[in-house]
């Protein structure tokens, strides 16, 4: 921990949000990191029993400003979106929430000197991207409305940076994997719900085919990642929005493999969702992180194995006591 900051996290009982906020509040006091949050998706458990909370639209700029000002807050992690499947069935509200919402954050942040954390995603590249190792300055032609919302994030923070010197960081995700919170409707759920269907000795439907490799990354390295480049010496950062992540690569056949390795029983076969299909094969099969690596020293945890186990493992416990 290198100062005393305060937080907001919007989007805090998301996916992301809810082991972002747990982990900050573990870096710093409790009381400094905030959950934002939207009425019918108030905070429960640890989530609310551990720190402050407050009702933050990201449609309302004026509720950001007023969370802001209430806990004096200096850093934003801007984690409201819809994700990849989801965004496509509802766009428009996917460009509101990811863009228009985004654009209050910023402004937000313009007049109130915040940071902001908004995480990008490989979906922003489409086909016209390389495949393998996509390099962090590529080509960003995304083929969905979730990409696209991306791409113009990007863009609107590094404008806000050039313009206005908010400090805007971002990261391009891959897939999450995690144990905590279910999957939201992206592309790369797959690779949590096989974990689920393993657990609970239920043969697996992959909604996606064999040999369709994505990115993916354990929850832990994508909270540190998080963590790590907001706290990371800004005088470094060439790329601000945003750096390519990852520490992984995979298909449904090589994560199935890896989990029978663990429960020998587990089965699997295919029922191939077109729309998640679709949208799979336009993205990168691998990304390069050199610049991460290199501007803020970003270096992964878990591999394949390491994750699988650990899954597992916490997934076991979860399931048992629910």
């Amino acid at each position: 921990m290198t100062q005393m900051k305060n937080f907001l996290v919007i989007g805090a009982t998301g996916q992301i949000g809810s082991e972002l906020t747990i982990e900050l509040r573990k870096r710093y006091p409790k009381g400094n990191v905030v959950a934002g949050y939207i009425p019918g998706a108030k905070p429960h458990g640890e989530l609310a029993q551990s720190g402050p909370s407050a009702i933050v639209d990201i449609t309302n700029e004026q509720q950001i400003a007023e969370a802001v000002s209430r806990y004096s807050i200096d850093t934003i992690y801007n984690l409201a979106a819809l994700l990849s499947a989801v965004a496509e069935a509802k766009p428009l509200l996917a460009w509101n929430i990811g863009i228009g919402g985004l654009f209050n954050v910023l402004e937000v942040a313009r007049e109130m000197n915040c940071a902001v954390f908004t995480p990008s995603s490989i979906g922003v590249f489409g086909p016209d991207a390389r495949k393998d190792k996509t390099p962090q300055d590529s080509v960003r032609n995304p083929l969905t409305m979730y990409g696209l919302t991306k791409v113009t994030g990007e863009l609107l923070s590094d404008y806000y940076f050039r313009r206005y010197q908010v400090d805007t960081r971002a990261v391009r995700f891959p897939g999450l994997i995690s144990y905590v919170a279910p999957p939201g409707g992206g592309t790369t759920d797959y690779a949590v719900d096989i974990f689920y269907s393993a657990i609970r000795g239920e043969k697996f439907v992959s909604p996606i085919a064999a040999g369709t490799f994505m990115d993916m990354m354990y929850m832990p390295d994508a909270i540190q990642a998080a963590i790590q480049l907001m706290e990371a010496d800004p005088s470094r950062l060439k790329h601000r929005n945003t750096f390519n992540v990852t520490s992984m690569s995979f298909d449904p056949e090589i994560i199935f493999r890896q989990i029978k390795k663990y429960i020998p029983e587990f089965e699997m076969e295919y029922h191939v969702d077109p729309l998640r299909q679709r949208i799979a094969e336009s993205w990168p099969d691998s990304l390069d992180d050199t610049c991460a690596r290199d501007e803020w020293d970003w270096n992964p945890v878990y591999d394949l194995d390491a994750m699988t186990k650990d899954m597992i493992e916490k997934l076991k416990i979860k399931i048992n006591h629910s």
